[in-house]
């Protein structure tokens, strides 16, 4: 538990070929199913306080209270996650942290002195999200993600799925 962010709620993995990624994680570790989005529609994004046209697809599950999140970035727009696999290949990005008072966390999080690397927004005002820099910590960077609106509805959908998931539909196609 973080006195300033709270419980870790998500690891966020990025990785070169997400269909790939997915067969590893419900096959090898039986962790599942995957609800996987092809291509994410961002409101916005900025990498280092400029726009970014970053392309993306996702794809979550659960693992217990924990939500998996695989990454496959689309295009060669800057972000934090060409940041990532330039520097230390595919792997573990980010530890998210989940908020439905989103704003008073930004704040406090920009107070203790973290510098914003991209953030953005996904459905709607309620849909925000920033990545920190992490210098104290190489590699995995800390994320805090709004779940006050459909977002936090959609995450609960895929930890309901997982809690009695028997191995069949590995992969749900969203959207």
């Amino acid at each position: 538990m973080s006195a300033l962010f709270g419980k870790v709620c998500q690891n966020g993995y990025v990785v070169r070929d997400i269909a790939s990624a997915m067969k590893f994680w419900t096959e090898v570790l039986r962790v599942g199913p995957f609800f996987y989005i092809p291509s994410v529609k961002a409101d916005w994004f900025r990498y280092r306080g400029a726009d970014s046209a970053v392309e993306m697809s996702i794809a979550l599950a659960n693992s217990g209270d924990l939500q998996i999140e695989l990454i496959q970035q689309r295009n060669d727009a800057p972000s934090m996650y060409l940041d990532f696999l330039r520097d230390h290949g595919e792997g573990l990005q980010h530890m998210s942290y989940w908020s439905t008072d989103y704003q008073a966390l930004y704040d406090r999080a920009l107070a203790a002195g973290f510098k914003v690397g991209h953030e953005g927004q996904i459905g709607g005002p309620k849909g925000r999200f920033a990545y920190f820099e992490t210098p104290g910590h190489a590699g995995t960077v800390i994320e805090i993600s709004d779940i006050s609106g459909s977002k936090g509805r959609f995450f609960e959908r895929v930890r309901a799925a997982a809690a009695d998931w028997d191995g069949a539909d590995p992969v749900r196609l969203v959207g």
